[in-house]
C-alpha cells in the first residue's frame, strides 16, 4: 500500500539526496550495504536486550538512509542489475534481523509464546511475499498487489515496537503493550497477502501453461546387447 501512494511524495525528498550523496563519493551499493549493515547490528543487539524504543528510531533512520540507494542510481542515469539483487537480498536480511530480533525479546524478556509465533509468522511470510514476487518475475509472470508490502511491514512493526518501548520507557501504561497487537495484525495481513500473490500468479497470462522438458541428447555409448 504504502510503497504505492507513498512513492511520490517520498522521491521528491530522495532524489537531491541521492544526487548530494553521490557527490560525497559513496555508491548506491555502497549506501545499500551500509543501512543494511547497521540496521542488522540494531535489530540483533537493542531488540534482544528489551530496547525497543531506541533500537525503532536507530532502525528507522538506518532504513530511510537505505532508501537512498535507489535515488542515488536514479541520478546516476540508472541502476544495474547487480545492484536490483543486492538490493533485494539485503531487504531480505535486514527484515530477518528485525523479526529476529523481537522473536528473541519475546521469548527471552517477555516469555510470552503467542507473541513469539506471531512474530515468527511475520519473519517467515516476509521472506515468502518478497520471493513470491521475484520467483514469477522470473518466470514471465506477475504478483504485483497486496495488502501489506515491505513499507508497511517495516512501519507496522517499527512503530508497534517503538511505541511498545517508548510506554516502557516513559511510563506510559496504554502503550506498554502496542507491539502485541501490532504484531498480530500485521501476521494476519501477511497471511492473506501470501495469498493474493499467489493468486495473482495463478491470473497472470502463460501461468498454466505446460512446461516441456528438454529433450535430453541421444547417448553416444553403444546400448548393451
Amino acid at each position: 500500500m504504502l510503497s504505492v501512494f507513498g512513492r511520490a511524495p517520498m522521491s521528491k525528498v530522495t532524489a537531491p539526496l541521492g544526487k548530494a550523496l553521490n557527490s560525497t563519493g559513496l555508491t548506491p551499493n555502497s549506501v545499500t550495504v551500509i543501512g543494511t549493515v547497521a540496521s542488522v547490528a540494531a535489530a540483533i543487539t537493542m531488540f534482544p536486550a528489551g530496547y525497543l524504543w531506541w533500537g525503532s528510531i536507530v532502525i528507522t533512520l538506518f532504513v530511510l538512509f537505505d532508501m537512498l540507494d535507489g535515488a542515488m542510481a536514479r541520478a546516476r542515469g540508472g541502476g544495474t542489475k547487480y545492484g536490483a539483487v543486492l538490493d533485494a537480498t539485503c531487504d531480505r536480511v535486514a527484515d530477518g534481523a528485525i523479526f529476529g530480533g523481537l522473536a528473541w525479546w519475546a521469548v527471552y524478556s517477555e516469555d510470552n509464546k503467542l507473541l513469539l509465533v506471531a512474530t515468527l509468522i511475520c519473519l517467515v511470510t516476509s521472506q515468502v511475499i518478497s520471493y513470491a514476487k521475484a520467483r514469477a518475475e522470473a518466470s514471465g509472470l506477475s504478483a504485483d498487489g497486496g495488502w501489506i508490502e515491505r513499507p508497511d511491514r517495516l512501519v507496522i512493526v517499527l512503530v508497534g515496537a517503538g511505541l511498545t518501548g517508548a510506554g516502557r520507557h516513559f511510563d506510559v501504561p496504554w502503550l506498554d503493550s502496542v507491539i502485541y497487537p501490532a504484531m498480530w495484525v500485521l501476521a494476519v495481513l501477511s497471511v492473506v497477502t501470501v495469498f493474493q500473490r499467489v493468486l495473482a500468479v495463478r491470473r497472470s497470462e502463460g501461468a498454466r501453461d505446460i512446461i516441456f522438458k528438454a529433450e535430453s541428447p541421444p547417448s553416444s555409448e553403444p546400448e548393451a546387447s
